[in-house]
């Protein structure tokens, strides 16, 4: 038998919380919206920072992400598309540009560019 595991995710985007017993092993993503709730994505590869979500406690298996840095998921953020239940989980929505912000901010900041089209430079 498989164990259901308690997943809460607070859709601020949505002003909504929503609270799902999700299969050991199933993508929340996938799970959340196989009842009809709407959640941010894009890419569903792990790649972009739409998904993006803060943990607020319990883990979840994202190992197949490679769109957020080691140092971002250790200070607690995941990509819900690839994120597997394993274990009870609670979650909050992130802001696209936020997240990625902070993974990218400081690079970006340091380069030198030029407003306009690129095709004008």
């Amino acid at each position: 038998m498989t164990s259901l595991h308690k997943i809460t995710i607070h859709h601020r985007q949505a002003g909504r919380t929503i609270t799902f017993d999700v299969p050991d092993g199933e993508y929340i993503l996938r799970s959340f919206e196989s009842r009809g709730e709407q959640l941010p994505f894009s890419c569903r590869n792990g790649c972009c920072t739409t998904c993006a979500v803060r943990i607020l406690s319990g883990e979840m298996d994202q190992t197949a992400g490679i769109g957020l840095s080691k140092e971002m998921r250790e200070k607690g953020y995941g990509l819900l598309c690839v994120a597997k239940a394993i274990g009870s989980l609670e979650v909050e929505t992130q802001d696209e540009d936020e997240v990625y912000e902070m993974q990218f901010g400081k690079d970006l900041g340091s380069m030198k560019s030029k407003a306009g089209s690129p095709f004008d430079l």
